[in-house]
C-alpha cells in the first residue's frame, strides 16, 4: 500500500513538472508595462510639538521658516529674536503610485535636516509635495510614528533605532493626477527588467500563441511591442491582466559574482568551465623566539676586576652578589608549504559538477575567488566575472 502511494505521488510530481515550463516566470515578475510607473514627490516643512528636542533656530533656515509661517498667519516676526526648541525643519518624501486618483492617500517619510535630536511626538504641518516638474501633487500633514526613542541626562543617554526619521501612514492626500496616454491606440509595450534577446523573442512568441487576436514583436532585447487587432473585443485592462499572468521561459546569462570582503561566491546555472588543471597551495612561515635565562649558583664568586666589582656593561646582563645572570634569545624559523596535488577539473556540464570539482580540492570561499579569477585569466571560464 505504501509503495503504491509513493508511485502515485511520484507520478503526480512529474505531471506537475510537465505542466509548467522549466525556468518559467510570470511576465509581471520579469517586466513592466511601458509608461506605468511611480513618481517621486518631495517637500519642505516643519514639525511642531517636540519636547525640547527640535532645531536650534540659530541655524538660519529654521528661523526663516518659522518667520514665514507666522507671517502667513498675520504675525510679523521679521528681524526678531526667535527661540524655540519645539520645532524642527524637515524634508518630506513620498511615492505617488501609478493611476493614483485625486483624494487617494499615500504614505510619507519625514526626515530632519537640522540639528534636532528627536522627532518623537512631533506633528507635521501641512506640507505641499512637488514632483520634478514643480507642480504640487499631494499635501502631507499628521502625527509622526518613529519606532524608536531617545532619552538621557547630563552624563549618559540611551537611543533605540533612528529618532530623526519618522513615517506618517496615509499622511498625504493626492491633489493632482498623472495623466497616462494608456491604451488610446490599442497598443502597449512590455519592458524586461533584465534585457535578453532570447527571452524577448520567446515572450513575443508566447503571447501570440496564447492570446488570439493580438500581435507581439520583440523590438530589441528589452522591449516587446504589443498591439490589439481590430477583431479583438476585450478592453486594455483585461488584456494586460491576462498578459501579466502568462508564464514564459527566462534565459539567464552565465555570470559569476564574487565579494572578496565577505568571501561570497554566487554562480549562475549556465556557468561552464573548460577542462583545466588546478593546483592551489599555501605557504606558511612561522617565526618563534624563546628567551633563555642562565642563573649561576647562589655562592658563585662575584667577578672582580682588581679590587673593584665589574660594572654592568652588556644589555641583558645582571651582576648579582652571588654571580652573573645572562639572558639569551633563541630564534626558530619554520617554513611549511602546503603540498597540493595538481588536479584536473573536467569540463563542467552543470553548476553542480563545477562546485563538486572545486570542493574536491578542498578550497575555502576565499581560495575559490582566487581560483576562479585565475581560471578566467586562462580563458577556461565561460561566464561573465563580476567582482563587487
Amino acid at each position: 500500500m505504501k509503495k503504491n502511494s509513493f508511485l502515485i505521488i511520484l507520478i503526480a510530481f512529474f505531471l506537475l513538472m510537465a505542466a509548467f515550463p522549466l525556468q518559467a516566470a510570470r511576465i509581471k515578475d520579469i517586466s513592466s508595462i511601458g509608461g506605468v510607473r511611480e513618481n517621486q514627490l518631495i517637500g519642505y516643512g516643519l514639525v511642531v510639538g517636540l519636547m525640547g528636542t527640535g532645531d536650534d533656530v540659530k541655524n538660519g533656515f529654521t528661523k526663516e521658516t518659522i518667520a514665514n509661517m507666522l507671517s502667513r498667519h498675520g504675525l510679523s516676526m521679521r528681524d526678531r529674536t526667535l527661540k524655540s526648541k519645539n520645532i524642527a525643519a524637515v524634508m518630506v518624501t513620498a511615492i505617488l503610485p501609478p493611476f493614483a486618483k485625486t483624494g487617494a492617500r499615500i504614505d510619507v517619510t519625514v526626515s530632519s535636516i537640522g540639528d534636532a535630536t528627536s522627532l518623537s511626538g512631533g506633528q507635521l504641518l501641512m506640507t505641499p509635495l512637488r514632483a520634478v516638474d514643480g507642480e504640487i501633487y499631494a499635501l502631507a500633514q499628521g502625527p509622526l510614528v518613529l519606532g524608536g526613542f531617545s532619552a538621557g541626562g547630563a552624563n549618559a543617554s540611551v537611543t533605540k533605532n533612528q529618532t530623526n526619521v519618522g513615517i506618517i501612514a496615509n499622511g498625504a492626500f493626492v491633489e493632482r493626477e498623472v495623466k497616462y496616454p494608456f491604451g488610446q491606440d490599442r497598443k502597449f509595450t512590455i519592458n524586461l527588467f533584465q534585457p535578453d534577446f532570447t527571452t524577448a523573442t520567446k515572450l513575443a512568441a508566447t503571447l501570440v500563441n496564447t492570446i488570439k487576436g493580438i500581435e507581439a514583436q520583440a523590438i530589441d532585447s528589452g522591449t516587446i511591442a504589443v498591439s490589439l487587432g481590430t477583431s479583438y473585443e476585450s478592453n486594455m485592462a483585461l488584456t494586460i491582466a491576462a498578459v501579466e499572468n502568462i508564464d514564459v521561459s527566462v534565459e539567464t546569462v552565465a555570470v559569476v559574482v564574487m565579494n572578496e570582503k565577505t568571501g561570497t561566491v554566487v554562480m549562475g546555472e549556465n556557468v561552464r568551465i573548460s577542462t583545466v588543471a588546478v593546483s592551489h597551495g599555501n605557504l606558511s612561515i612561522q617565526i618563534k623566539e624563546n628567551i633563555n635565562v642562565s642563573q649561576p649558583l647562589p655562592f658563585a664568586p662575584r667577578p672582580t676586576e682588581g679590587s673593584k666589582p665589574v660594572a654592568d656593561r652588556k644589555e641583558g646582563t645582571i651582576v648579582a652578589p652571588g654571580g652573573q645572570t645572562v639572558i639569551t634569545k633563541d630564534t626558530a624559523v619554520n617554513v611549511q608549504e602546503e603540498k597540493k596535488q595538481l588536479m584536473v577539473i573536467p569540463k563542467g556540464v552543470t553548476i553542480q559538477d563545477v562546485v563538486m570539482a572545486l570542493n574536491a580540492i578542498g578550497v575555502t570561499p576565499r581560495d575559490l575567488i582566487t581560483i576562479i579569477q585565475t581560471i578566467k585569466a586562462a580563458g577556461a571560464l565561460q561566464a561573465d566575472l563580476r567582482i563587487i
